[in-house]
């Protein structure tokens, strides 16, 4: 992939970038409409296609936030057209890299001096490049390391960012201003955080050690002595990401085994750290040679307060669901009722969220459950597609917590559906008072 020799890093050049980038999807809309005139049956799929296109290549150049919204976006298969998923999936993995010279200067900046002075061997060829940053092999002391670089500017432009990409998600997603806020507000805390390399490396040794007795799942060395605000080093994991570990035919016994893995990880934190790794994108996952999980990124942890976790998890692993007054009452402390509402929006609200809560609780209603049934996830996305288009649901409801909670369980379910896994689900359960 062609090598990107400049950033915009100013709030001006990044902003001219967002306005050069909605003038060609004027440009697109006007070459829509102008075929529609001679073709009324025609369909927006090459107005999607070109819009994607536009779209990623710009986030793809600005890197940061306005990248990793496409990263999230790429995962909410039943919100954007396949067009946009299918663009957007490609900040998983493989963004446009940056030169070797940003690289070195980005290093002096950190350390006061370039990478061959710090690492006996180091690749300025990156390995695989995403949202944040970017990720080069280095040798030290006998030892292969992966080290992660910071994009420059990455940290300081996110607030101005969300700002600009606000009217595309307002296009795109379809929600209320309120909502959107909200959205974006919740983002920009986990932003912040995952542009903070110092706390990711705490949090890395933190939850690799919490999760260490884990089966089948494996983290690196950090080294925070070789790390600093917008550069980690680690031990390098030899291994394959999902796509590429599909395409060798696992078996159904190793699906299941990885398929497990990836379970105890994440109801492990859910329940007994009260905090979770809330980035379940693949690009994220190794699967390694010994037939391991490999866990390569920990920069996206939400925490789980109280208030949040006994209601929330109370709906889907008690018998609460079965009684309508504590279901109605589990729904208002999460803000998915609200207080000024009538007795008939209480009664529409009830029906709806107990529809959601039971399809999402269906893997843990049973002592094992095979992601492979298409049944299941069509039923999700109907019902994705069904609220999607009702007006009751263009307000703001449920507390923020659900945005990277439903991502981070969603996300899991749908790395889970490509393993095509059978999965143990009772081995981690939620604590309710």
């Amino acid at each position: 992939m062609k090598e990107q020799k400049s950033i915009p890093v100013t709030k001006t050049q990044r902003s001219a970038k967002f306005v050069k980038t909605g003038i060609q999807i004027g440009g697109n809309y006007i070459k829509h409409y102008s075929k529609k005139l001679f073709n009324p049956d025609l369909s927006r799929d090459e107005l999607n296609e070109d819009n994607a296109t536009d779209i990623y290549k710009s986030l793809s150049e600005l890197k940061g936030s306005a990248l990793k919204i496409a990263q999230m976006l790429s995962m909410d298969k039943n919100i954007l057209p396949k067009s946009y998923v299918d663009k957007f999936t490609q900040s998983q993995y493989n963004a446009p890299p940056l030169s070797g010279p940003l690289i070195v200067r980005t290093f002096s900046k950190s350390f006061g001096k370039p990478p061959e002075k710090i690492y006996d061997k180091f690749n300025l060829k990156s390995t695989n490049a995403a949202s944040i940053g970017q990720v080069h092999t280095a040798e030290l002391n006998g030892r292969k390391l992966a080290v992660k670089i910071q994009y420059p500017g990455v940290g300081d432009s996110i607030s101005s960012d969300l700002k600009l990409v606000k009217p595309f998600a307002f296009r795109l997603l379809n929600m209320s201003e309120k909502d959107l806020n909200i959205y974006i507000r919740e983002v920009e805390e986990r932003l912040l955080e995952e542009t903070d390399y110092e706390l990711e490396v705490r949090r890395s040794i933190q939850f690799s050690e919490a999760c260490k007795n884990l089966n089948n799942v494996v983290f690196p060395t950090y080294y925070p002595e070789l790390s600093g605000k917008r550069i980690i080093s680690m031990d390098w994991i030899d291994g394959m990401h999902l796509k590429e570990f599909l395409k060798t035919n696992p078996s159904q016994d190793l699906r299941n085994k990885i398929g497990q893995a990836l379970w105890d990880f994440y109801n492990f934190q859910q329940h007994e750290l009260r905090a979770v790794h809330a980035d379940p994108h693949p690009g994220n996952f190794l699967i390694t040679p010994d037939e391991k999980l490999g866990v390569i990124d920990f920069g996206c942890i939400k925490e789980m307060p109280d208030d949040f976790y006994h209601p929330f998890f109370s709906l889907i692993s008690t018998d609460i669901i079965n009684d309508k007054e504590k279901t109605i009452e589990a729904f208002r402390k999460l803000e998915m009722i609200l207080p000024n509402d009538n007795e008939q929006q209480i009664a529409f609200y009830h029906k709806m969220y107990l529809e959601m809560i039971v399809l999402f609780a269906k893997p843990y209603t049973s002592r094992t459950f095979d992601f492979d049934n298409p049944d299941f996830f069509q039923q999700l996305y109907n019902y994705g597609d069904k609220i999607s288009k009702m007006p009751e649901f263009k307000q703001a409801r449920g507390v923020k917590h659900f945005i990277y909670v439903n991502r981070t369980n969603f996300g899991l379910y749908t790395i889970l559906q490509e393993l095509k896994a059978v999965v143990n689900t009772d081995t981690y359960k939620p604590h309710i008072k």
